[in-house]
Parts: C-alpha cells; structure tokens; sequence
C-alpha cells in the first residue's frame, strides 16, 4: 500500500476526516463524508494527505510454536570448480574489481559467469534470451550467497541488477518444493515500498517464472482489490506486494504466510522512509522464524541496521560501490534558464525530436495544470 492509497483507506474507514477523495482502490471519484477536520489543499486545489496516511495496523501477534511448519531445502549452491581454484589472493582481487566489500561469517567466493551459478538449461535459456552477457557486480556475489540458503544484506544502487539476484535463487527454491494445494499461500514473498517499483518486480520475476508455470502476482494500493484478491485465492508461488496491501490480504485471509520459506526486502530504506517500519517487522515476524530473508537497501541508516539485526541469522553483508554514491552510469546535464523567459520552451522545442529519436523522454512539472498546457 502506497503513501496516496493508505490516506485513500484512511478516508473511507473515517468518512468525517475530509471530503473529495477517492475511495480505496476505487476508480472512480465519489464524495466522503462531511467535515469538521480541517483539511489542507495545494495549488490546485487537491487535499493533502493527513498524517493519518500512515495508520495501517500492523499484523496481530502470531506465536509460530503452535505451528508445524513443513521442514526445507534451502542449500542449493555447488561450488564450481574454476571457482573452488581460486585463491583467497584471487579471491580478494576480484572483489577489488568488482568493487564489492563482503562481511559476514564465510561468505562464498564471487563468481564470473553465468555457468558458475549451475542453473538448468530452463533458466538459462531465459536468461540468454533477454541477452544478459555476464553477472553484474552485485549478482556475481549475491547468487551465491542466496543459493547457499544464507541471509544477506545488499547494498547497491539501482539499476545494478539486483532484482535478478533474488528472484533467480527463488525459483531454484520454489522448484525443489512440493506443489501448492489449495488455501497455499506463497512460497516465495517481496515485499517493495512502491507500485511502480512492485510492478516492475513483478515484471521481471513473470518473465523469468513463466517457463516453469510458477505463478507470480502483484498485489499494491491503488490496484482492483477484488481481483488481486480473486488471484492470491487462486494460489501463487510468489507475492510482489507493497506492505499495507500484502497486510490486508493476510487480515482478509485471501492468503496467509504458512508455506513462505523465502522472504525479500527491496528498498529497504524508502519503506522505513514512507513509514512502514511496523507493518514490515509485523510482516516478518509472522513469517516461519526459520524462513531465507533477503534484504535490499540503497542506504543502511541505523534503522535499516537494527531490523537487519531484528529479522536476518547470520547474514552476508555486500555493499557494491560507496553507499549513497549517484550512479556512475547515468550522465546529468544541467542547463539554467532565465525564469520567467521563453528559453526553457525554446529548448526544449529544438532538441525535442533528438531527444525521442534516441529514446524515451520524461518531463517533470510542478502542477496538473503545467502537464496539461504542456
């Protein structure tokens, strides 16, 4: 659930606490209520969500020694053996290249390729198909790590290609268990501050899932309730979920986390941000204690460490780059315009073509009504 669908949920359950607003993952405009509170507007005339946008009760205690949990597999890691060669002076050295920095008690060696990993030929396939040449920096220590069954903590920037180095151990470990029965939960949960970010997740654990017939879905704030509801009952291997929605699904018992053995924290940093520490940690804790918990942060503040230290056993700690560093690969040209002048418009109209012949183009605006004249 996302900053803008929690207040939407806030109006609805509190139909006194303002007008005008969109009832939770409604389409469509209907007005709430009457009012009393006061409510505070921008520019143009749209509420601004309240500090109410951040009530969303975190799961109920959960006591997991009443549970019988079915036991798993969650080592899957065979030591290539031009890796098992390499010295701890070689070992070191790569790192160095690779500018990764690795703690954490025996952490595997990086690999170099993609045969070092010993996924099928299914996987693999897919991988070739997408054209992906070599791991990046962050895969070539994370994969390891991940198939051997151990938590990590990832430090990296976005765009490192991360995201494949949770999902492709997942459908390692989702294949070596038994088939979802009916009323299953998911085996595999990701958890993402965002919409976009889940879909894009979502996006991305489909394409690699769908040669197996492994189930993927994306449940987020703002998105048909009843449909993402209709799908989870269906039964799903993975869950890419924002937390206020994954939370409400749980409460609803549209799934529940009896089968999930393999957890996922991306961008750590922004839920705690956003103000989803509670509902994230309610989250983990209802999760089996003995689950595979892997987390993704760009930063790791103080908080971030202590809920490592709260949810993680043991984990590998792998920062690619310096934390917090802009991203190398993206080049930023700025240009100053006088304000109030005709130059901004006049440049963007001469370089506009060049612009969309290379690629894709994205303004920012400050107000609705600068998109629309735009």
């Amino acid at each position: 659930e996302d900053d803008e669908e929690s207040y939407y949920r806030f109006m609805k359950e509190n139909p006194n606490a303002g007008v005008g607003v969109l009832a939770a993952g409604s389409d469509d405009e209907d007005l709430v209520g009457g009012g009393g509170v006061h409510t505070e507007y921008d520019d143009d005339g749209n509420p601004l969500p309240s500090n109410a946008k951040k009530l969303i009760d975190p799961l109920p205690m959960i006591y997991h020694s009443e549970i019988n949990y079915a036991p798993f597999e969650r080592n899957f890691y065979t030591e290539h053996a031009e890796i098992k060669a390499l010295s701890s002076a070689a070992v070191v050295d790569l790192r160095r290249r690779l500018n990764l920095r690795v703690s954490g008690p025996s952490p595997p060696k990086p690999v170099t390729s993609f045969a070092h990993f010993g996924f099928d030929e299914v996987l693999m396939r897919a991988i070739r198909k997408l054209e992906y040449t070599q791991p990046t920096p962050i895969q070539a220590q994370a994969i390891p790590a991940a198939l051997s069954g151990r938590d990590l903590i990832g430090i990296a920037k976005t765009g490192s290609g991360k995201t494949a180095a949770f999902i492709w151990p997942l459908l390692v470990h989702i294949l070596d268990q038994p088939a979802l029965a009916p009323g299953d939960g998911p085996i595999g949960v990701i958890l993402a501050p965002t919409r976009e970010l889940s879909q894009q997740i979502y996006a991305e654990a489909k394409r690699f899932a769908k040669p197996y017939g492994i189930t993927v879905v994306c449940a987020y704030g703002g998105g048909s309730k009843y449909e993402q509801s209709q799908d989870l009952e269906a039964g799903a291997e993975i869950v890419v979920a924002t937390p206020g929605r994954m939370i409400d699904f749980v409460k609803a018992k549209a799934t529940n986390f009896l089968r999930t053995t393999y957890l996922v924290l991306d961008e750590a940093d922004r839920m705690f941000d956003m103000g989803f520490e509670v509902q994230v940690r309610s989250i983990c804790n209802h999760v089996r204690p003995d689950r595979q918990t892997l987390m993704f942060s760009a930063t790791f503040k103080k908080r971030i460490e202590k809920l490592a230290r709260d949810v993680l056993t043991d984990p590998i700690r792998i920062v690619q780059g310096e934390i917090g560093d802009a991203n190398a690969d993206i080049t930023q040209d700025v240009h100053v315009f006088r304000s109030g002048s005709s130059e901004k418009w006049d440049w963007l109209l001469a370089n506009l073509v060049g612009f969309t012949s290379s690629g894709s183009l994205l303004i920012f605006v400050t107000k609705k009504a600068n998109a629309v004249e735009l």
